[in-house]
């Protein structure tokens, strides 16, 4: 391989790992062995409300037993989402000063009644832009918000188990892939703060 190999596995702390993920952990580990590159173990704790240390633990400790090592990750700092979320917000204030990102100011209520109402339809739910356009000081005035991407573009990427892949902007419900997921609610798919 001409680059480095680098490969992350990014376990929510929500639960005690299930199958699904202890497969997923293998298989990045062993690509990461096979090429002799680096394995990542990142812990997506930005589900407040259900995240614990008590699942982090038990999370690393299935790791663990299952003789998977990694090259960088925990107990070193900067390997949780949480620690991060000073970086995600200097980065969220610079697509918002460019132009390429705008505050939501849409209620997680509201947006739960428009989900509904599409799989009621049979629909895939996609986020309408109520808040593209809006008045920046009505929503500056709500004390949360969610940061959401202004871009309709079309992002290309290649991977080695699925090739070249494109995706429409459109059909990322006003997410730029970058941005991640939230900080208020896992359904929710934009950065969310509180002011």
């Amino acid at each position: 391989m001409s680059e480095a190999v680098r490969v992350r596995f990014p376990p929510s702390p929500t639960g005690h790992l299930h199958v699904g993920g202890a497969r997923t952990a293998l298989f990045n580990w062993l690509y990461a062995r096979h090429h002799q590159g680096v394995y990542v173990l990142r812990i997506e704790d930005t589900d407040r409300s259900r995240s614990t240390e008590e699942y982090t633990q038990s999370l690393l400790e299935a790791l663990r037993w299952l003789g998977l090592d990694w090259d960088e990750g925990p107990p070193t700092p900067g390997y949780r989402q949480t620690e991060r979320f000073d970086i995600y917000r200097a980065h969220a204030e610079r697509l918002l000063a460019e132009g390429k990102a705008y505050r939501c100011r849409c209620t997680p209520e509201t947006l739960d009644a428009l989900r509904r109402t599409a799989e009621t339809r049979k629909e895939t739910f996609r986020y309408p832009g109520t808040c593209r356009e809006a008045n920046v000081a009505l929503v500056r005035a709500r004390t949360r918000f969610a940061w959401r991407s202004r871009s309709r573009a079309r992002r290309s990427w290649t991977t080695w188990s699925a090739g070249r892949v494109t995706c429409s902007h459109a059909e990322l419900d006003d997410l730029d892939p970058s941005c991640g997921p939230t900080a208020r609610r896992p359904t929710t798919s934009a950065w969310s703060w509180t002011t």
